[in-house]
């Protein structure tokens, strides 16, 4: 398996975010992607820096206002007199899902509410920077797979999944897994995502609800008391063309191995269901036990175990990287999934 991570991708470092209503110290942080690559070192992975391949994959998944949003708006910011160092909305728009939004503003403070859904997504001088280079490492992952590689991982970071076509939250700037899944379109016709992130992923969620090429499917911590609160509910089965091809497993805070496994089988279940020709795995690997977050509780052993189900699928696959958190565990989660998946895989 080869692994994708463009050096850029460290640039981004926001200092703090807001959870519970209160600022605290950022958790994604530069030191996440040293603690992945030193475990790709470990495994002997190759990791190879992507070419730049443009925005063309980008602009499939996201909305170009968005998109210049991301690439001007720290410079527009720092003109307001007194405005902080980094960019955080200070309002947002209340609309529910399936809304539009009557207009869109001129003020930089106003696209800052309307693109930006909470506290957790600072931008920094250097967010494009690096969530651009995150986004050429799943697009060159993908064109890995769509080489003839059986799978490649995309160490992604920052990550991506809670981004939709036009809203960055929960860290996430650019979708990487979408990003991802859209490109396999070009050579595969059913491509399936399954995401084991403990956050639902609402923006890949929101990005493919009314199709019916891409089959998104979640397993992560019960939103009813855990971000992002408002997506993520069984319910939640797609739209339009869409319809039955978004399927959310949410889980009660703490499930560890034995009830994880069998909800997994029954995601399995779902995307075979689905003739599926490609898969975009979302490793989160925040499902942890000693993760900072604290929502499930899936051991070291359990990520090797929950990856070696999803390889004997045997679909070509590309493997982005999500969520997972600086703790002691960090590095060995991704040995054990990316273990787990190799012994299991052909």
């Amino acid at each position: 398996m080869k692994a994708v991570f463009d050096p850029l991708q460290k640039r981004y470092h926001a200092r703090r975010f807001v959870s519970n209503g209160a600022w605290q110290p950022s958790r994604e942080t530069p030191e996440r992607a040293d603690i992945l690559l030193s475990a790709l070192e470990d495994l002997g992975f190759p990791v190879e820096t992507p070419p730049d391949s443009g925005q063309a994959a980008i602009e499939a998944v996201h909305d170009p206002r968005y998109l210049t949003f991301l690439q001007t708006i720290v410079a527009r910011w720092q003109r307001i007199p007194e405005a902080p160092e980094e960019v955080v909305p200070n309002l947002h728009p209340v609309f529910r899902q399936g809304e539009t939004i009557p207009g869109y503003p001129a003020s930089a403070v106003g696209q800052v509410g309307y693109h930006v859904m909470d506290g957790a997504a600072p931008i920094t001088g250097d967010t494009w920077i690096s969530a651009y280079a995150s986004a050429q490492s799943a697009i060159h992952a993908a064109n890995l797979v769509l080489q003839g590689e059986e799978a490649a991982y995309a160490l992604c970071r920052p990550p991506g999944h809670h981004a939709s076509a036009d809203l960055a939250g929960g860290f996430c700037f650019l979708n990487n897994t979408a990003i991802a899944a859209e490109r396999l379109r070009s050579g595969f016709e059913r491509v399936a995502i399954l995401d084991v992130d403990v956050h639902h992923g609402n923006g890949t969620q929101q990005i493919f609800y009314t199709r019916d090429d891409v089959l998104t499917v979640s397993i992560h911590a019960d939103p009813l008391r855990f971000y992002p609160f408002f997506w993520g509910y069984q319910d939640e089965g797609g739209a339009n063309a869409g319809r039955r091809f978004n399927f959310n497993i949410p889980l009660p805070r703490g499930t560890s191995d034995k009830d994880y496994l069998r909800a997994l089988d029954t995601a399995l279940d779902r995307i075979a269901d689905f003739g599926t020709d490609a898969l975009v795995l979302a490793l989160g690997l925040d499902a942890h036990e000693d993760d900072p977050f604290r929502g499930l509780a899936l051991t070291t052993q359990g990520f090797g175990r929950v990856a070696g189900h999803i390889a004997a699928l045997e679909h070509p696959t590309v493997i982005v990287q999500e969520g997972g958190y600086v703790s002691d565990a960090l590095g060995a989660n991704l040995r054990s999934a990316l273990e787990g998946f190799m012994k299991s895989s052909g």
